[in-house]
């Protein structure tokens, strides 16, 4: 694959992602629950709703909506498996993006028809489960695969640390978008409307057709050199990489951490009566600044020390939230929360960001050492192992913090100190890195 170069690429190829990743948190946070009318106050049963009436029966939706999950998990393997074997005159990775691509945005559109209006029946749920899985399964290999042309498409340790810092932005933005833009135009229209509007973002995944030139990888010297792995043969070498295997279980304590934090303040904010909006505003809007300064230490230090640091920081801001909570409601808790949202930035872009640098550069390194290029498989490891870390978190620990209605004994409050326990666990694991992973992106050690 032809290398890119120059900052103003590398930051445009960053954002390829964000469209596709707009419309997957649509259709997680907003589309399937528009379902059903349960759990909407009756002033939003309107515009959150497609008909303001049932449209699935519950428990046969439920099924569905844990199948679509699950194989939203396992998919990933064969999926990454299936790019990096793939091989047409076009390449490998242009055809994979556009056979993902193109089912992907057919299933989403296909979502927002009602084929039933009349309310909630089998026929309905049968057609929203089976328009649900399929798009998921190719979201899976967009997103796998475009996440691939990390290793391949820069040269350097860092130009992919800035790839992945300006993803990491790109991840703020929709993030800022699904949840503060979306709900403010709920105000005014219908969901599927709104879905309409943020369809066009998905023009974004054009960046890599545009941008990824492969040559026809048909041709013998082309096969001889990137060699087509057999799935299981992918995964044996993708296992038998120590150095990521170790990377992965410190990765999977963080996100088990980060998307406990994540996926709980809305609740916990809640219960401890600290103002949501404001610390995520404290959280988010420094982003790209803070990031400035881990890449300022990953280039001095190596990638060790700076991801502790960012590690630490989210800790203590998690902390700083956990002892703020105790606090009589007023104008100190206001400030002090605002404090501990900016103490958590300094880390939490960087713990995005780390999703993307990493997997990739220890793929390149591989394909360096080895001749084998499979870094969509890196990826699809990486996104189990998040997948299980995530389930735990958000699944497990979070509905036993929560507890029930009737026995709410105010546990929801000790979770930000578990998210700083899980990412300090992350830290304390980082001395068991490797020097080759904990000098990464060190300037005087680059290749």
């Amino acid at each position: 694959m032809k290398k890119i170069t120059g900052k103003g690429k590398i930051i445009l190829y960053a954002a390829s992602g964000l469209g596709i990743n707009m419309l997957n948190l649509m259709m997680t946070s907003y589309l399937c629950s528009a379902l059903l009318v349960g759990g909407f106050g009756a002033d939003a049963v309107k515009n959150q709703t497609f008909l303001s009436k049932d449209l699935v029966v519950p428990a046969v939706w439920a099924v569905f909506a844990l199948i679509a999950k699950i194989i939203d998990g396992v998919i990933d393997i064969p999926m990454a498996a299936f790019t990096d074997g793939l091989r047409t005159k076009f390449g490998r990775r242009r055809p994979a993006l556009l056979i993902g691509l193109i089912p992907l945005l057919l299933a989403f559109c296909a979502f927002l028809i009602v084929p039933n209006p009349e309310g909630a029946t089998i026929f309905n749920t049968v057609y929203y489960g089976v328009i649900l899985c399929i798009f998921y399964s190719f979201y899976t290999l967009t997103m796998v695969n475009y996440y691939a042309t990390f290793t391949e498409i820069v040269e350097t340790e860092r130009e992919r640390n800035l790839m992945s810092n300006a993803k990491s932005v790109y991840d703020i933005i929709y993030f800022i978008l699904g949840y503060v833009v979306v709900r403010m135009l709920l105000n005014g229209l219908n969901i599927r409307i709104v879905a309409l509007i943020v369809l066009p973002l998905s023009l974004t995944m054009l960046i890599p057709l545009f941008m990824i030139k492969e040559p026809d990888l048909t041709k013998a010297e082309a096969l001889e050199k990137t060699p087509r792995l057999s799935l299981f043969k992918s995964i044996a070498y993708t296992f038998k990489n120590r150095t990521f295997i170790l990377w992965m279980i410190a990765y999977s304590f963080m996100t088990f951490g980060v998307q406990l934090f994540l996926g709980g303040i809305n609740e916990y904010f809640s219960y401890v009566h600290i103002s949501m909006i404001f610390v995520m505003m404290a959280a988010f809007a420094p982003v790209p600044f803070t990031l400035m300064i881990y890449d300022r230490i990953i280039r001095k230090h190596g990638f060790g020390i700076a991801y502790r640091y960012v590690l630490v920081s989210f800790a203590l801001g998690a902390l700083f939230l956990f002892g703020i909570s105790f606090l009589p409601d007023g104008t100190l808790k206001t400030v002090l929360s605002i404090i501990s949202g900016l103490v958590c930035s300094l880390g939490i872009g960087a713990l995005f960001a780390v999703a993307y640098s990493v997997p990739s550069q220890l793929a390149a390194d591989e394909e360096k050492k080895t001749g084998v290029s499979n870094s969509a498989m890196y990826f699809a490891v990486q996104g189990l192992f998040a997948g299980v870390a995530t389930g735990i978190g958000t699944g497990v620990v979070l509905t036993a913090l929560k507890g029930s209605e009737n026995s709410n004994s105010g546990a929801i409050k000790y979770m930000t100190l578990i998210c700083a326990v899980a990412v300090m666990v992350s830290f304390a694991l980082t001395f068991t890195l490797p020097k080759s992973i904990r000098q990464m992106g060190r300037e005087d050690g680059e290749n």
